[in-house]
């Protein structure tokens, strides 16, 4: 295990996750929703820094401290005192769902155990419930005035969003992949636009919060089954 090898990178992951952090504390109390989502779409960055690892360990080791994080500032936290240190991650956890962030949490770290040297598989999985989910919201608040039934209130302008927001992010992002591995970025055009697709139904079939868990565990799944990466 090359740990020397892999520290700059988790440093510089654990620098960027923290300055999220502080930065998206600082967003006016008047954008609650900007200042979540800001975090949500940030986080799902990190994949792009997994290239870098030589042992898929090290993304692992990077993403489940924050499941314990994410636990202490939620309403679960068995040390309120915590709680209320972290008082500004607190309030972006309590302005979503209460276990989101958690379920956001389990699900990248179980992928970066499962694919942390395929980081175009955790990609695929992440980069949808990253930026497809945050536009859904952003035009869902906005725009949604049609409403899907059995949807847990969720509108056909959010779908859009989910879908536009998920397809462009895959697009960027397995292009961006393609330049460190052997699959060529035009191979991929099926499986970018599958999980486009699949991460929309997933979303809205959902309930809230639990999207964090399905759309990127499902996500990565049907990438792998559509020839992603292949």
């Amino acid at each position: 295990m090359d740990i020397w090898a892999n520290l700059p990178t988790m440093v510089v992951c654990y620098l960027y996750i923290l300055a999220l952090i502080f930065i998206s504390g600082k967003i006016t109390r008047n954008s609650s929703q900007l200042r979540r989502k800001f975090l949500h779409s940030m986080i799902g960055n990190l994949p792009l820094l997994m290239p870098f690892f030589t042992e898929r360990l090290f993304p692992f080791l990077v993403a489940c401290p924050f499941i314990v994080v994410t636990l202490l500032v939620s309403p679960f936290s068995p040390w309120q005192t915590l709680t209320s240190r972290l008082k500004g991650l607190n309030e972006i956890t309590l302005e979503g769902n209460n276990i989101g962030l958690i379920l956001y949490a389990i699900s990248y770290s179980l992928l970066a155990l499962l694919f942390g040297l395929r980081p175009y598989v955790v990609a695929a999985g992440i980069l949808p419930m990253a930026y497809g989910d945050s536009l859904a919201a952003i035009l869902g608040i906005s725009y949604g005035k049609h409403k899907l039934r059995f949807s847990h209130g969720k509108s056909v302008e959010g779908c859009i969003g989910m879908f536009l927001g998920s397809l462009f992010s895959l697009l960027v992002g397995i292009y961006y992949f393609s330049r460190f591995y052997t699959f060529s970025f035009a191979s991929q055009f099926t499986p970018i636009i599958g999980v486009a697709l699949a991460s929309t139904m997933i979303e809205v079939v959902s309930p809230k919060g639990t999207d964090n868990l399905t759309v990127p565990l499902l996500g990565s799944i049907i990438f792998i089954l559509l020839g992603g990466g292949a």
